[in-house]
């Protein structure tokens, strides 16, 4: 099996859905039933990603040819939410199939992410997540990214709010 990663496009959109469900899904037994409706709300939604995919650069990790086993998206600096500075540029749904997880599809994923973040002149690339999910903190850690707070409960669950600065790169 051959795995390739490249740049996503709206072309991918129903990939895309697809691996969120099912890599999402194995947090529904850690979720209350309420929390895991509004996660399973957002993933089914189509617009999700194709908002994503209008506003950031998507890369994926595709194995057979098509079948989507990775995904990140990289937002640009200057779109500012309630967890992210308007000057700094952040990583959002890091994403593998569960089959596939072990084989460093996140953390190149994460890697290419960062990579194309110094190519257009970010200065800080944040992300954030949760307790559930210690094999992606541990490599955003082994990345260099350092906790900045903990955020606000998602989900009903801790999250914290890490960030990369980039010039000391």
């Amino acid at each position: 099996m051959t795995l390739t990663y490249r740049q996503g496009t709206i072309s991918d959109l129903q990939g895309l859905n697809k691996l969120a469900l099912k890599s999402w899904t194995q947090y529904q037994q850690i979720l209350s039933k309420e929390n895991w409706e509004k996660l399973y709300k957002s993933l089914i939604e189509e617009r999700t990603f194709s908002d994503l995919l209008k506003l950031s650069k998507c890369f994926i990790c595709t194995a057979d040819e098509n079948n989507i086993i990775g995904m990140a998206f990289l937002i640009p600096k200057g779109n500012p939410t309630d967890i992210y500075d308007k000057d700094w540029c952040y990583i959002r749904f890091v994403s593998v199939d569960p089959d596939f997880c072990g084989q460093g599809i996140g953390r190149k994923l994460t890697t290419m992410c960062i990579n194309d973040a110094k190519l257009n002149g970010e200065k800080v690339v944040a992300l954030h997540t949760s307790e559930f999910m210690n094999n992606a903190r541990h490599i955003y850690e082994n990345l260099g990214f350092k906790v900045v707070k903990e955020i606000d409960k998602r989900l009903g669950k801790r999250y914290w709010l890490y960030n990369l600065d980039l010039i000391e790169e």
